[in-house]
This record gives C-alpha cells, sequence and structure tokens, in this order.
C-alpha cells in the first residue's frame, strides 16, 4: 500500500503547479529545504507514485488530434479489454469506470485516416467490445496540466507558475492555424514526455545536440503555451477519493458561457468543448464520493443552457498522459 505524508504531498501540489520549478521554490512554498524537497521527490518517483512529465497542447501544434471513446465491454471482459488497450502507443487516457460506459479512452491520432485506422480497423481488443461512442475534443477550455491542488496558498501558483502560463479560456490565439513543430522541438518535447524534470545538459547529451539548441527549443515551446508539464499522481494520496467524468449536452449558443464557468470549480482537471451528443466533457475530482450529490445539484444543475448530463465515476485510472499508473490500493 502507498502512503505519503502531508510533506510528501505539499511536493507534490507545488510540482503540479510546475513540474520544472526550481528546487528552491519548491522548498520555499512546502516549508522544507531543498535537499529534503529533492529526495522526497527522488523517493517518491522510485516507487512509481509520481512522475513529472511535459505535455504537449495539441490543437497548437500539428501533432495529432484527441477523441474520448466510451466504451461497453463483454459482460466479464472489461478488465481484459483495458488491459489490451493499455499497452496500446495510441491511447493516452484510460479508465474503468462505472454507469453507461465500462472504459473512457482517449485516442490521440496524427490525422482522420490513422484515427479510422485505431477505431474501424486495428482497434485493440475489438471481439471484447460490444459499443462504443467517440466524441472529438474541438476545444480545451483548461487542461490537467493547469489544475491546483488547493494544498498550498493560493498565491503559490503565481510564483511557481511561468508568466506565460495562461488559462485555456484567456486564449487569443483559438483562431490561428496551429503551428508545425521543428524537428528539434519534437525531439526535446518527446524526451520530456518521458522525464519533464530532466535538465537540459542531460537532454543535449542524449539526443546530440547543443546545450543551447536545446535550451532554446524548450524556451518556446513554453513561451508559446504548446509544451506544460503536469505532475502524474493517483487522486486518492491527494485527498480526492472521487474521480468521475462528466458528460454534459449544453445549448449551442451558452456552451462557451458553460465551459467557462465550469473551468474556474476547483475540481476541474481538464474540461474540453466536444461534438457528438455531449458537446462539454470533463474529468474532475472531489473528496468524496458523497459529495457528487451535491456537485451534481449545485454546480452542474447551475450551467447555463444545460439539456442533459451523464456521469462515469472512476474505478481505477490505468494511464496518464501515455503513461501507466502504479495503483494506490
Amino acid at each position: 500500500m502507498d502512503t505519503i505524508d502531508d510533506l510528501d504531498r505539499r511536493v507534490i501540489a507545488a510540482l503540479q503547479l510546475n513540474g520544472r520549478a526550481p528546487w528552491s521554490a519548491v522548498a520555499r512554498w512546502v516549508g522544507t529545504s531543498e535537499t529534503t524537497a529533492q529526495r522526497r521527490y527522488k523517493a517518491l518517483r522510485e516507487r512509481g507514485v509520481l512522475r513529472v512529465v511535459g505535455t504537449l497542447e495539441l490543437d497548437r501544434t500539428r501533432e495529432g488530434s484527441s477523441m474520448l471513446v466510451r466504451v461497453q465491454a463483454r459482460p466479464g471482459r472489461g478488465l481484459d479489454l483495458a488491459d489490451q488497450l493499455a499497452v496500446s502507443p495510441d491511447v493516452r487516457f484510460l479508465a474503468v469506470v462505472t454507469g453507461a460506459a465500462d472504459l473512457i479512452v482517449d485516442f490521440v491520432a496524427r490525422d482522420n485516416e490513422e484515427m479510422m485506422r485505431m477505431l474501424f480497423t486495428d482497434l485493440p481488443g475489438a471481439d471484447l467490445i460490444t459499443s462504443t461512442e467517440a466524441v472529438a475534443v474541438i476545444r480545451a477550455f483548461t487542461s490537467a496540466s493547469m489544475w491546483d491542488t488547493g494544498l498550498l496558498p493560493v498565491e503559490a501558483a503565481a510564483d511557481l507558475r511561468p508568466a506565460c502560463v495562461a488559462s485555456s479560456c484567456d486564449r487569443a490565439d483559438w483562431d490561428e492555424a496551429p503551428k508545425a513543430l521543428t524537428g528539434l522541438e519534437q525531439e526535446v518535447a518527446a524526451a520530456l514526455k518521458e522525464d519533464g524534470r530532466a535538465q537540459v545538459s542531460t537532454l543535449a547529451r542524449s539526443l546530440g545536440h547543443t546545450e543551447s539548441g536545446v535550451a532554446r527549443a524548450m524556451d518556446r515551446l513554453i513561451s508559446r503555451g504548446i509544451l506544460q508539464f503536469r505532475t502524474l499522481v493517483e487522486p486518492t494520496l491527494l485527498g480526492y477519493d472521487a474521480e468521475f467524468m462528466v458528460w454534459l449536452s449544453i445549448e449551442p449558443d451558452r456552451l462557451d458561457a458553460a465551459g467557462r464557468q465550469l473551468a474556474r470549480h476547483p475540481g476541474t482537471k481538464f474540461l474540453g468543448a466536444a461534438t457528438g451528443r455531449f458537446n462539454l466533457v470533463g474529468h474532475m475530482v472531489l473528496p468524496r464520493r458523497t459529495d457528487l450529490l451535491r456537485y451534481t445539484s449545485d454546480i452542474i444543475g447551475a450551467l447555463p443552457g444545460l439539456i442533459a448530463s451523464d456521469v462515469t465515476l472512476h474505478l481505477a485510472t490505468l494511464k496518464y498522459s501515455w503513461h501507466r499508473m502504479v495503483r494506490a490500493v
């Protein structure tokens, strides 16, 4: 059983605000020395409890697009299907859930042809699937890298996060065409997807480029809001026992207002506009499952233009940001 203490939680909270925050800043906000903060991080990472990764904002690049798929499995075969899907390099996120679906899968493809291959030709475990429903994510109101655990003072986010990082709701470049990454930018992003805290010198050595070139490529990606960092950890370890997704049908002319309103809720980790009967989809956490009653009535029920809603409660989240998770049991 994985257990962590309050200091571990504060270190995780600081790194969730900025996965590449200097240890001096992390130490200041968590109330310990730099050496202790680094030691706690290293121990948590070695145990597989947490992982800092770099993530690309896909809608700002030509690196791919996301398709969230609600999957129903053959009775009794849901976990077998989940195991097959989890090893797919095309799956970014995977959860075993209750409700109108058995699994939620986030597929990422470079283009429509590749997405068709994934969903209709080479779908892992197809013989175990009874039905699917796919919704394309077309705009993010907020992303998991922007989530604040609430375990540190509100001033911590302003201090730890780069000045260029802003809420997706406030972006001014939605109408701009996505920009292709250079070869070096792609290499840097791929390396940081594995270890978001890798030092520039380490990246340069492994990629065979100069430190200055790697540093400039990373700075460009961060300043343009393309590359962000998040800390992967089981929400239960941070005091959030209810992890779930909301699937909402909103009147089209109220979608932007509803998205902005729900994105501000502290339990919202991800929220995106989507196609299909559910045009607003979110990944949420709450301290307790009993909180869901008030949440659905007071938060979801208060959204402008709400037509219908559905909730899928996570039993296990097997994959975040391409990486398999070590379960806290």
